[in-house]
């Protein structure tokens, strides 16, 4: 039998493809006389939609269709790594810009002693305006000196390549869900304990050598990730080991690679 939160759920999916972002859709009042349910099964099924991103709920005006979420693909190991394919205009602002020493963790991060120094960035990035991403870069200061903030806003690794002879040439990123702290929901303009993704970068250029570590917060509700897969001779349901072995063929199940 169809739950009825599942019914409802369905039923704003629906009026939310209909619609464009930022369109109204009904008032619960209405939307609860035309599916029949209570206040609160309807309530539930909207909460879930607003905390995903789905729907806008602004007070005294309604629920609103929320803006498209920005969309990173992970493509296959030998395309190049770039900027997120979406639509909208990224732009960034530095937030702070100083000289620390590197210290046990990020220093293992980079391969430096813990008393290197390290050049490190707080960035704002945004999308046609709106606040998406908090990061942190950490780059060693020998091989930045003089950065200045005007050269972060622009792009980086273009920076790097053209301005330092630097070549940015392979990275290993991990991606999971966090939580907003009070300080980053502020900057990024959200309620606190918001959901975000945390990406971990270590970025090496063709020598192997580590020119950056990142740290970086993006807005759950506005950003997501898509990958492309491909299917072997033998699907399976589960996803292949990162370490596959004889008994585990990557020819045998869904398998993606990550930039």
């Amino acid at each position: 039998m169809e739950l009825k939160r599942e019914r409802v759920r369905e039923h704003l999916l629906s009026l939310i493809d209909a619609r464009r972002a930022g369109d109204a859709i009904p008032s619960e009042r209405t939307l609860c006389a035309d599916l029949g349910v209570s206040r609160p099964t309807l309530r539930a099924a909207v909460d879930e939609l607003v905390a995903t991103g789905l729907l806008v709920r602004e007070h005294g005006r309604g629920m609103f269709v929320a803006p498209d979420k920005i969309t990173q693909e992970l493509v296959a190991e030998h395309h190049t790594a770039g900027a997120p394919r979406s639509r909208g205009t990224w732009t960034s602002t530095v937030l702070a810009l100083r000289t620390v020493r590197a210290g046990a963790r990020i220093g293992r991060k980079l391969a430096l002693s813990p008393a290197a120094e390290l050049v490190h960035v707080t960035r704002l990035r945004y999308v046609d305006g709106t606040p998406i991403a908090l990061e942190h870069l950490h780059v060693p200061a020998d091989l930045v000196p003089g950065l200045t903030a005007a050269d972060m806003e622009g792009g980086f690794y273009a920076h790097l390549r053209e301005k330092r002879g630097i070549r940015p040439a392979r990275a290993v990123q991990s991606i999971e869900p966090t939580v907003l702290s009070e300080e980053e929901a502020a900057v990024l303009d959200v309620p606190v304990l918001s959901p975000a993704l945390l990406f971990d970068r270590i970025t090496s250029d063709a020598a192997d050598r580590p020119v950056e570590y990142v740290r970086s917060l993006y807005r759950g509700d506005r950003y997501r990730i898509v990958s492309r897969l491909t299917v072997g001779d033998r699907l399976s349901d589960h996803p292949v080991s990162d370490h596959p072995t004889a008994e585990t063929p990557r020819s045998g199940a869904w398998w993606g690679t990550v930039e």
